[in-house]
Formats: C-alpha cells, structure tokens, sequence
C-alpha cells in the first residue's frame, strides 16, 4: 500500500487574507468568466497561479508568484510536517445538511495496479501537458487529488477539539474548516490508517496521471528516492456514505442530424414513456421509475432500461447511455451539472437534447474500482468540491 505522510503545508496568512475571497474551486470546474471573477476578488486568489495566464511563459510566472507571496507573507510556511483535517458542511437537493471531513496529506504516488492505487474512471482524452508544464512552473502541488479509504474508524481519527485556524463560508453556502494535526501519536495511526487499504481516486485522475509523469521526469533527472516528486497532495475521505455526496453527471446530445427523433431511436434499448415535465422532484422520480430522462424541446421521456438489450452494460446509467449513444449517427456529447443548467441548455437551443442520469452509489464506486475496472468518464461527480488555496505543497 502506498505510504501517507504528513508534510510542511503552506497556506495563506489568515491574518492577512480572507481565504473567502483567496480559495477557489478546482481549475476543471472552471470557465474564463469564473476565473476573472475569481481573480477580481483578491490580487491573490488562488485562481492566479491554478489556472496562470500571465506573461510569456505563465507556468513560470505562476511558480515566480507563489514564492513572491511566501516572502511577503500572503503565505506562511509551516514549520513542522503536519496533516491538515478539512471539513466541508452544505445542504444536498433534498434540504439536508451533509458533512464531508478528510485529510490532506503527501501520498506516495505507484501506478494503477502497482501499489494500491486505484482509479475508478476513465479520463476523457484531454491534453495533459497543461498539467505537466504547471508542475514543472511552479514546483509545487497546487490542487489536490482527491483519494477515498476503506478504512474503517478513519473519520473517528480526524475529530479535532481544538478550535479550527481557518472557518467561513464561500458564495455557494458551504462551510469549510481547516485544522492542523502534528501531534507524533496521531500522525502515526493517521498514516497507518490510511497506509492500510488501497485508495481509490474519487476526483483528479489527471492530476494524478500527471504528477506520475513529473515523478517519472524527475526520476530521469536523477531525483533521489526521498524527493518531494515522489509523492502527491491528496484529501483523503473514509469511503462510506455518511462522508460522502455523489452526484450525477448529465450528458449534453448535439451534432445529430435535424430529423433525428431520439425517442424513437433510443426505444432500441429503453421503454419510452412520457416523463411529463421536469421539476425539483425529478431525481426521486426516476430513482423510483429505475429510469433515466430524455430531455428535447418537444418534451421530456423516461427511459427505462431493457435488460436484454443492455445486458453487456455495467449496471450504471452511465454505462447503459454508452451503449445507445455508440450506435447514434456521428454527434457531439458534453458534460453537464446540474438538472436546471440540462432543460436551459436544450430550451435555449445550445444543444438538441440533454439525459439525465442518476448517481452511482458508494457500493458501486467501490465494486468498480476493487475489480480493476472503470466507470465510463464523467460519470460521478463529488460534491462539495475540496478549495484550490486550502494549503500548497512544496515539490
């Protein structure tokens, strides 16, 4: 199993900055128009050097700006190798409050397959080198990989009396809480904890792919076995439900030909039914229906699996839609939060229809990833999503 190791975070300075206005979501989830208004909030908002576009060579303007803000103390630091607990509060679509507590810390990075690391999605074919140039620019992990551990008793390990060094709430509503843990006791049954199941990747695959890129890079370079390189700033999550809020990721339909009628099409693999109209009580209506939703202009249809003409599909909506769409004329897909921003984009004519899926389960997740195989891409989505500024890690 891979080892999980506490390490000297640097963090902003809470005496000087409102990590309300500092902290970021991560840079996947971001568009050029929440960037700049990110970056209007504070001159050193994360965003800055997560998602750098200054300069000749932004990747080393990004690594230029971060040491810029340790020596004028926007950032500190710390002194002593730590793990830092995090927690994020928020109300889910159904009016509960919900808590997610992890732990940062530097996990020794192995390949899929080699030393307990394992991925539960496919990664779209996106250019990685972004990534890869980052992490050469500024020498350090910006935004963390997010990892999920079976191990049982985990989140009791994280409790924290202490009061917190950082507390507020972002524009969103969530409550973010940050503490620091050095304690030489409870750092070791930490990464004991930890270190003794493998670690499926809930979010980050790319950034984890890539710092495995940089890690075989600095290998070359002749980089002991003790660099920084060789480990990844990862927030751990015990794997359970209580701990954790999946949601769906929906699927944008585009490209096909006008006369496409998709209803029609799709009755190939799915009981076509009307679905009337789509309202906040449209999850638990295809959680109880066992379907998914079509959404056109025309109207909206639940789409109810045929069990013989899926049977090679895994049991996730995700994997059922895969299946249709391959046989579908050559079209364009996109990935779409969100039931409100789905029936938007197909009202407004920005794609000719949307589907909406429901979420995997935790148990889903974990058969998945303990059997060596992968969800398609984009097929869950974890929410709340961990800040971009929380704390840095030094490569």
């Amino acid at each position: 199993m891979p080892r999980f190791l506490p390490f000297r975070g640097v963090h902003y300075d809470v005496t000087r900055a409102d990590l309300a206005l500092v902290t970021a979501p991560p840079y996947d989830v971001l568009d050029d128009v929440d960037r700049s208004r990110l970056a209007a909030l504070h001159p050193a908002n994360a965003v800055v050097i997560d998602l750098p576009i200054d300069g000749d060579d932004p990747y080393r303007e990004a690594g230029e700006t971060l040491r810029r803000w340790l020596a004028d103390g926007t950032l500190v630091h710390d002194e002593r190798p730590s793990f830092y607990v995090y927690r994020m509060e928020s109300t889910d679509e159904a009016g509960q409050r919900r808590g997610t507590t992890g732990v940062f810390g530097a996990l020794e990075l192995s390949r899929p397959g080699e030393g307990g690391i394992l991925p539960h999605e496919h990664t779209t074919p996106k250019a990685k080198s972004d990534r890869l140039n980052l992490l050469r620019g500024a020498r350090a992990n910006l935004s963390a990989v997010w990892g999920l551990s079976p191990s049982v008793g985990l989140s009791e390990l994280l409790e924290v009396a202490e009061p917190a060094w950082a507390d507020w709430t972002d524009s969103d509503g969530v409550r973010h809480t940050i503490w620091t843990i050095d304690d030489a006791a409870r750092v070791a049954a930490i990464t004991e904890a930890v270190g003794n199941s493998p670690i499926v990747i809930a979010d980050g695959h790319h950034r984890y792919e890539t710092s495995l890129a940089y890690r075989d890079e600095q290998r070359a370079a002749g980089a002991g076995a003790d660099a920084a390189s060789e480990a990844a700033l990862v927030y751990v999550v015990e794997l359970v439900d209580d701990e954790l809020n999946v949601l769906p990721i929906h699927r944008l339909i585009d490209g096909l030909p006008d006369d496409t009628d998709l209803p029609r099409v799709l009755a190939e693999w799915f009981t076509v039914t009307s679905a009337g109209a789509v309202g906040p009580d449209i999850a638990q209506r295809m959680d109880e229906q066992g379907s998914l939703v079509l959404v056109t202009p025309e109207g909206a249809w639940f789409l109810h699996p045929r069990p013989e003409a899926l049977a090679t599909a895994r049991d996730l909506d995700s994997s059922r839609l895969d299946v249709a769409l391959a046989a579908l004329a050559p079209h364009h897909l996109t990935f779409q939060h969100g039931v409100e921003q789905v029936t938007a984009k197909v009202a407004s004519g920005q794609a000719q229809a949307g589907v909406l899926l429901r979420p995997a389960s935790v148990a889903q997740i974990i058969d998945i990833a303990h059997g060596g195989e992968r969800m398609p891409p984009k097929t869950t989505f974890f929410h709340p999503k961990p800040r971009t500024g929380v704390v840095f890690r030094l490569l």
